[in-house]
């Protein structure tokens, strides 16, 4: 997997990139790129990646630091000119104006619920987690990986998974491995619906219907910015509050249901 920007520049200066795919075999498959030689002064491409200075664990969330064109071959081609990298070069700035359009301050500084002061959920927060129940029992307990796959699909994994790491470590944290084994699968999808919504851009969301314009699991993202995290044990719906994550509401799934 290469790192953020890739493309391939053919020797007639055209490039070929997508966003969301960060791979250059999987470019060369989607644009049906051929070329059997192994003489690099014949081939008729040469794989280009261009990649944030950035030395931290989460470099993609620094679009505005400064950037390096490398070319990713064993032996750089001698008929790659400047005009080769200049043409790389625009391409990379069309491909930064489509996957930049993330609340990227948020992804730097997310919202950790956990620091948000302990209080039990007002009447709305319950009917937020009745919404919240019913959507992540029609993905199947997936809702991690819908998000993370319409993200990737969308941005590209080097994008997609440093905004999603860093949120994640905020949370990680303040919970401590513990807390994460007994919040189980509930936690991680409340993690991952507040990682979609930084990403207001997207329209179409992977294993879910949804109308038009709508994130389906605002809900979720809604108790999150309350400083409250709903968690499921198959039985019984939790909603956790404070820096201990404390359980501060608790109610079946059959009650939940009622609820209005």
């Amino acid at each position: 997997m290469c790192k953020a920007f890739s493309c391939i520049v053919m020797r007639s200066g055209k490039v070929y990139w997508q966003a969301g795919i960060d791979s250059h075999d999987q470019l060369i498959d989607k644009f049906k790129v051929r070329d059997d030689t192994v003489d690099m002064e014949e081939i008729s491409h040469a794989k280009i990646e261009i990649i944030t200075n950035q030395k931290n664990n989460y470099p993609y969330l620094y679009p505005d630091d400064e950037w390096t064109l490398q070319i990713d071959e064993r032996v750089t081609p001698s008929w790659l000119l400047q005009m080769h990298r200049d043409k790389a070069w625009e391409a990379w700035r069309e491909w930064k104006e489509i996957v930049y359009q993330f609340n990227y301050q948020e992804a730097i500084n997310p919202v950790n619920p956990l620091k948000i002061r302990k209080h039990k959920p007002s009447k709305q927060d319950i009917l937020n987690l009745q919404k919240w129940a019913s959507v992540r029992a029609l993905v199947g307990g997936s809702v991690w990986a819908s998000v993370m796959g319409s993200v990737m699909y969308s941005v590209g994994y080097s994008v997609g998974a440093s905004v999603g790491y860093s949120v994640g470590a905020s949370l990680w944290d303040s919970v401590g491995a513990s807390l994460w084994d007994s919040l189980g699968d509930s936690l991680w999808d409340s993690l991952g619906a507040y990682v979609g919504s930084i990403f207001p851009n997207i329209k179409k969301w992977e294993y879910v219907k949804q109308a038009e314009g709508e994130y389906p699991y605002q809900p979720a993202v809604d108790l999150w910015k309350r400083g409250l995290i709903a968690s499921f044990d198959g039985k019984v719906w939790m909603i956790h509050s404070g820096k201990d994550a404390s359980v501060v509401f608790k109610i079946t799934r059959e009650e939940l249901k009622k609820v209005k």
